[in-house]
């Protein structure tokens, strides 16, 4: 569980019911589940429309990483190929054919593949950074489905706000029922505006960074191949890419 994520959501809707309560409110009086219906589902409708079935799949799968703390493995990659540039110098290129199965990451596999293979700097270069850059791309529509869903909750809000406001207006001669629609009405704001400060926009922008930090990985594993095909020393590779993990590190 990444705890960061976990306790931003307890402090952020923990300070607003905190809040409330020290107002003299009460918790009854933010459960409303018609409100709560209002902008979940006018929420989660407009995303739906807004992104395409692939995106939603990859926002929702996404999701799931912003709440587990996962290592990062880049360290680990980073040390494969330092290993593999001196196989490849004090041996030769061809004898990391054998180590191809065993390597811990696809990519890599399938640059260190095409460098034994042959294949020109150039043309790994372009396979392989086309590649990236299509995952990227794909990832990011994932996590832009949080970031639309933080933009369209405070709107579905104000829709809920009228609708209480409309229902209340519809039964003045009717008092027992105002409370009621007044309640919804100010609540449905209270939810869209939360759901998209506290959790949506917050949700994407992390989501954002993560697909930010693989893609150096990505970039890293790709530079330490090309590296490789071209002979350089591996106390070279090994500086060059360490500035991709201190990249991250700052990130």
């Amino acid at each position: 569980m990444d705890i960061a994520t976990l306790l931003g959501l307890v402090i952020g809707f923990g300070g607003i019911i905190f809040g409330n309560f020290i107002e003299g409110g009460h918790l009854s009086s933010l459960m409303q589940f018609t409100a709560f219906l209002i902008v979940f589902a006018g929420t989660v409708g407009a995303v739906m429309v807004s992104s395409s079935e692939r995106a939603l799949k990859t926002g929702v799968n996404l999701a799931k990483k912003a709440f587990r703390h996962e290592e990062s493995v880049a360290h680990q990659h980073l040390e494969e190929l330092i290993e593999y540039s001196r196989i490849a110098k004090k041996e030769s290129i061809l004898a990391l054919e054998p180590r191809l199965a065993r390597m811990s990451d696809p990519l890599m596999r399938d640059v260190l593949r095409s460098v034994v293979d042959g294949m020109e700097e150039p043309a790994i270069r372009d396979v392989f950074e086309n590649q990236i850059y299509i995952e990227e791309e794909e990832l990011l529509d994932g996590a832009k489905i949080w970031t639309d869903a933080g933009g369209y909750a405070p709107t579905i809000g104000i829709i809920g706000a009228v609708l209480g406001l409309i229902h209340v207006m519809g039964n003045l001669t009717d008092t027992s029922k105002l409370g009621a629609g007044i309640a919804v009405a100010f609540v449905a704001t209270v939810y869209g505006v939360s759901f998209a400060n506290l959790l949506f926009l917050p949700l994407g922008s992390k989501l954002k960074k993560k697909v930010e930090e693989r893609t150096r990985e990505r970039m890293m594993i790709l530079e330490g191949g090309v590296m490789i095909a071209k002979g350089v020393n591996h106390v070279v590779i090994e500086q060059k890419l360490r500035s991709y993990l201190s990249h991250a590190s700052k990130a």
